[in-house]
């Protein structure tokens, strides 16, 4: 039997929202296995499907580039150990060269880019390796993209943990920036419908079947029910199918409309996202040095 952390609790409740008891309950079913007992409960209570966006797992920040003709822009990550660091603006500047460096220069991955240079004359990885040594922490480039295209672009920062960059055709500048924030926001996974992952449209029909069946209900009503809820999930997770946040009466889709509009793609990072931060039990680590 797998041991049921704390921390792993904790965990399980922010992906759900439900209280602590259940989700040690649904963790020790699962023996362990915190998606699985995420699905175990969803069936159950109806919950809805976790945001790994919410739950920021590790320090740095997002840096983000616009050419001045806005058909380029870019958006990079960069990752520190502690949120002191991140504050540095030494590491901060370093992010944004880093950005338009992405834009600019269009390196192929982030081994690519380490080779680069900044218009010091430096390498990137020199330029890395330089902060570690000044600023004491592990510095790394995680993850960017990179677009370019007829239309135009628009990025928006909210703080420097969250960074969204949206490539669009159509419209105003001040309504690239407002898809963005609706994006940084609402936190949408595609598009369109259409763009919806098949596997993960796939796992959230099985879960609302599961929930469905146990209603009781004809196997015809049990259908109808199942499609409705995907109908709304899908409302839920598609850029267009969104109330956009300034005006929840309105779809992004009919604003993009009324604009004569449309969003060709986005990409949001959320500093940390899928990252494991290591946590520290001091009071494990004095009780083992106190055996010494």
């Amino acid at each position: 039997m797998a041991e049921i952390t704390a921390s792993m609790v904790k965990d399980l409740r922010e992906l759900t929202g439900l209280g602590m008891m259940e989700c040690k309950k649904a963790l020790v079913e699962a023996n362990g296995d915190i998606k699985a007992a995420e699905d175990a409960m969803r069936i159950k209570s109806g919950a809805k499907a976790g945001k790994a966006a919410s739950r920021i797992a590790a320090e740095g920040m997002v840096g983000s580039f616009i050419s001045a003709d806005r058909k380029t822009g870019a958006l990079i990550e960069v990752n520190c150990e502690t949120d002191f660091v991140a504050k540095n603006d030494d590491f901060n500047n370093f992010a944004k060269e880093l950005a338009q460096v992405v834009a600019q220069q269009n390196p192929a991955d982030v081994a690519a880019l380490s080779a680069m240079k900044l218009a010091s004359g430096s390498t990137i990885e020199e330029a890395r390796q330089g902060l570690v040594m000044k600023l004491g922490e592990n510095i790394a480039a995680r993850r960017f993209v990179r677009f370019s295209s007829a239309g135009q672009m628009a990025a928006y920062l909210h703080g420097t943990k969250i960074g969204v960059l949206v490539d669009y055709t159509g419209g105003e500048e001040s309504l690239g920036k407002d898809i963005a924030m609706h994006i940084a926001a609402s936190k949408p996974v595609c598009v369109s419908k259409e763009q919806v992952p098949a596997d993960l449209l796939a796992k959230e029909r099985e879960i609302y079947t599961a929930q469905a069946a146990e209603s009781g209900k004809p196997a015809n009503i049990v259908e109808k029910m199942v499609e409705g809820r995907v109908t709304k999930y899908l409302a839920e997770v598609t850029l267009v199918g969104q109330p956009f946040v300034k005006d929840p009466d309105m779809t992004v889709e009919k604003l993009l409309a009324s604009k004569g509009a449309q969003v060709n793609a986005f990409q949001m990072f959320v500093v940390g996202e899928g990252i494991e931060k290591r946590s520290t039990d001091f009071a494990a680590e004095v009780a083992a040095a106190a055996k010494v």
